[in-house]
């Protein structure tokens, strides 16, 4: 068998459990699509009309603003419950065995991460197609732009998600983290509000990298020629959201090969 059949043949196969399993869990699909679809119609209907946005276009409403952002957090709440198989496959036994079966770490690692990709790129795109609901254009240069950030985007969100999984033991500790710690990376990502030149949260903006996903995302609708801000160009962007993806692939490799070197 060679190496490339030794990587990719285990981690379709688990690619294609991570599916089957979301498939199977009908209760997943609608916790993470309704959840976000509530927040950006409370959210940018409530306090759309009377919010004003600094250096953004003056016909902008707030709920078109806002859809980007959104998108995001679908992104992060589907790669966030891919993730939590992490735990279950743990405590079912079915994690050991793929640890002491000769399959590649990175075929384990990499198998998880496609099977999240996929669910959470998938479902961003489903809920894409109410974007001319908010004022949105959803033709063929915004898709040509929009898939590949919601691929990128969701493979390093599962990454995260997968590095915050691995060492737990229960899935009660890690709803705890992601309200902890995910939240406020989606809050501080410039989903709700864009960072302004005098305030500290733009540095805070800066250093999170789910601030570029989202920045992707925006930049995938409205472009690089529209004025929003301090948003960085959908090249910069999608640059370092590839960055932080092959960072949390290659820290979660480690990881497994680490877990596998102690078992």
């Amino acid at each position: 068998m060679s190496a490339r059949t030794h990587l990719w043949l285990p981690a379709l196969a688990l690619w294609r459990r991570e599916i089957v399993r979301f498939l199977r869990q009908k209760n997943r699909i609608i916790g993470a699509l309704a959840t976000p679809l509530v927040f950006w119609l409370l959210i940018g209907s409530g306090v759309g009309p009377a919010f004003r946005l600094p250096g953004l276009p003056e016909d902008m409403t707030y709920l078109a603003y806002f859809f980007p952002g959104t998108v995001v957090l679908i992104l992060l709440f589907t790669a966030i419950f891919s993730t939590i198989s992490v735990i279950e496959d743990r405590r079912e036994g079915f994690l050991q065995g793929v640890l002491v079966a000769p399959v590649a770490p990175e075929a384990i690692v990499l198998g998880k991460f496609l099977g999240g990709m996929t669910l959470a790129a998938g479902q961003g795109l489903l809920f894409c197609l109410a974007a001319p609901l908010a004022g949105l254009p959803l033709d063929v240069t915004v898709l040509a732009k929009l898939l590949p950030a919601l691929l990128i985007v969701s493979f390093g969100l599962v990454g995260l998600g997968f590095l915050i999984a691995w060492p737990l033991d229960s899935t009660q500790g890690f709803h705890a983290i992601m309200n902890v710690f995910l939240m406020p990376l989606w809050l501080l990502s410039g989903a709700l509000f864009p960072a302004t030149a005098d305030s500290w949260m733009r540095f805070a903006v800066a250093l999170n990298p789910v601030a570029y996903g989202t920045a992707a995302v925006r930049r995938a609708f409205y472009g690089d020629g529209a004025m929003l801000g301090m948003l960085p160009s959908y090249g910069t962007a999608m640059g370092v959201s590839v960055v932080f993806g092959i960072f949390v692939f290659l820290l979660s490799v480690w990881l497994v090969r680490r877990r596998r070197g102690v078992s």
